[in-house]
């Protein structure tokens, strides 16, 4: 399975990162995290077959933006208000987490969401290009979080690594892409996001200003620690 030649591998849904059974038992563990608002998030995502962290992600995400004390995170990309969830739980009352989504219907049904889940107002949610959203910010953050469109992911780093604060993270996900990161040949979901991505992953690893790692779990998150 690690063979990048193997003819097996052309098919990125071969090339599973984490075995199936371990990312379940995994899941078993959280049986404790459950809240209604989560499980209507997830309900509608499988329903709809809208991408989210789900899970597995979310209560990493929540636990890295505790390890930093974060109480400043601006998402590029929100969809409905899943991964909010995770960080607004995180940064509390005192805290902001500023939200981007193109679709306005996205962010009724976070203000949905994350109303009833007492975690509204913690949120500052804009719809638009997370980019020109992100310029119109003033100040550093603790967490910039990337989840925009694939071929983004360079701009939104180089736009990002310079408003994280000294022991802040930037943090990524999809960053695997399905395995297409590690194939000679893949079809790509989108012309080019691939090359993206890859392109966006040796940027970071190679920025001497922050201590990076990937999380394989579900698609890959990537993790980098601005220095102090």
């Amino acid at each position: 399975m690690t063979d990048k030649q193997s003819p097996t591998l052309h098919n990125p849904a071969l090339l599973i990162p984490v075995n199936p059974a371990i990312e379940s038992y995994m899941r078993g563990l959280l049986r404790k995290t459950d809240h209604p608002v989560l499980s209507a998030m997830e309900t509608l995502a499988r329903e709809r077959k809208f991408p989210i962290v789900d899970r597995l992600v979310g209560v990493f995400l929540e636990a890295q933006a505790k390890s930093i004390n974060a109480r400043r995170v601006f998402e590029f990309g929100s969809g409905y208000g899943y991964s909010a969830y995770w960080f607004a739980r995180a940064v509390g009352k005192e805290g902001k987490v500023i939200c981007t989504d193109g679709d306005p219907l996205n962010k009724e049904k976070a203000e949905q969401f994350l109303s009833a889940a007492n975690l509204w107002d913690t949120v500052d949610f804009h719809t638009g290009m997370a980019q020109a959203i992100f310029a119109q910010t003033d100040g550093l953050f603790d967490i910039c979080y990337n989840d925009v469109d694939k071929g983004d992911y360079p701009e939104v780093w180089q736009m990002a690594k310079e408003r994280i604060r000294p022991g802040g993270l930037y943090i990524a996900d999809n960053v695997l892409w399905h395995g297409r990161v590690a194939l000679t040949e893949y079809e790509d979901i989108v012309p080019g996001w691939t090359e993206a991505i890859c392109e966006h992953n040796g940027q970071i690893f190679s920025d001497p200003d922050f201590d990076s790692f990937i999380n394989p779990t579900r698609d890959g998150v990537i993790v980098a620690r601005k220095k102090t």
